[in-house]
């Protein structure tokens, strides 16, 4: 460290000093003074309540807020659930999203257009159903014939080979092809419900693509094209070595968790919340966003602002009591013999009694003589 630099070590941060570093020792002065001052300003004052100023400016906002449905033109299954029913969707940490969707960024030369739309076709998970031409059925035989559409099996990408592979997989039974014909036989034992059902079977098997991605669309975004798919399986994706890694993202924060860690899950919280304020023409000082994504992930887990997330997580019996369940909350603390400090804000606002906030956090305390 720069001798100049010392008498600022208890005042700023490791992060910002180490910026400081790299300043010309005639400026250092006049800009560590400033940034003293800026760093001090931007301080949260002791005794501020900053989880109601935060809940206030959300909901404040979310008031404003439609419940809008984003529909994208020309794919009759693609819509994304924005305004307010995403933001409830965000905060309960939702498990089971509405609209699942990536964003799927690409590397040199496809961003450029570059076969584009063959590779979103590669992605889509193509059924068999999608490619029978015509079924028939030999009862006498126990025998299902299924006549492919060869055109709909070259636009998807799916060889003979990879059809019988699938099929043989999800029946048990035996899968002969020759040309665009399969024939599936079932054993000499099974009965007529066997074979008609089999049919249904064979429809909802996986021939090609990426299992949960039921639509693809391709984007011009800017001056590179993207891919917008519906349904998500992020890890999958990943794995393709055309797709760009560092971009590519999903709108289910427990997957992202799950394949990238809680730290990605705590930014991507910050970016949908940011995309549907931003969506709506509306703001919200990003403090706020980043205080509600920190105490949904502080755990290491994914919590949601719901009685069975961080509500459940509180020390104090009643602020617990007081979101939602409170009989049960109080006779479980009774059973366990739980004190409550009255550390915050609505314990205290339950009894009556000044909130420890701004002028009622300090205390007076009176040696008698």
């Amino acid at each position: 460290m720069k001798p100049e630099l010392k008498q600022y070590a208890d005042k700023l941060n490791k992060k910002l000093l180490d910026q400081l570093e790299e300043v010309p020792s005639s400026k250092l002065s006049k800009v560590a003074k400033t940034i003293v001052e800026e760093f001090e300003s931007a301080q949260v004052d002791a005794g501020e309540a900053v989880g109601l100023i935060c809940a206030e400016s959300i909901g404040e906002q979310g008031t404003q807020m439609t419940l809008d449905t984003f529909h994208f033109a020309g794919v009759a299954e693609m819509n994304v659930t924005m305004g307010l029913p995403r933001l409830i969707e965000i905060l309960d940490g939702r498990k089971l999203i509405k609209t699942p969707m990536m964003e799927i960024f690409l590397k040199s030369p496809y961003n450029k257009g570059k076969d584009v739309r063959d590779l979103a076709r590669k992605l889509k998970a193509t059924k068999v159903g999608d490619l029978v031409k015509e079924y028939s059925m030999n009862i006498a035989e126990l025998k299902l014939q299924l006549t492919m559409d060869e055109e709909k099996m070259k636009i998807w990408g799916v060889t003979p080979a990879g059809l019988s592979k699938a099929i043989s997989k999800g029946v048990k039974a035996k899968v002969k092809m020759e040309g665009n014909v399969v024939d599936v036989k079932l054993k000499d034992d099974s009965d007529l419900s066997a074979l008609y059902s089999l049919r249904g079977t064979i429809n909802e098997l996986q021939a090609a693509g990426i299992k949960g991605i039921s639509q693809v669309l391709t984007v011009e975004r800017g001056e590179e094209f993207i891919i917008i798919t519906s349904g998500t399986n992020l890890k999958k994706v990943l794995e393709l070595d055309f797709v760009d890694g560092e971009r590519t993202t999903t709108n289910d924060l427990y997957e992202i968790a799950k394949v990238l860690g809680i730290e990605a899950a705590r930014q991507a919280i910050i970016n949908e919340v940011d995309r549907v304020i931003d969506a709506q023409g509306l703001s919200i000082d990003t403090r706020h966003v980043l205080l509600v994504a920190d105490t949904m992930t502080v755990s290491g887990s994914i919590k949601g602002i719901t009685r069975y997330g961080v509500v459940s997580e509180k020390s104090s019996v009643l602020a617990r009591a007081s979101f939602e369940t409170p009989i049960k909350h109080l006779i479980n603390a009774t059973l366990a013999g739980e004190r409550d400090p009255l550390n915050s804000v609505v314990e205290n606002v339950m009894l009556n009694q000044l909130i420890p906030v701004g002028t009622g956090l300090p205390k007076l305390n009176m040696e008698k003589k």
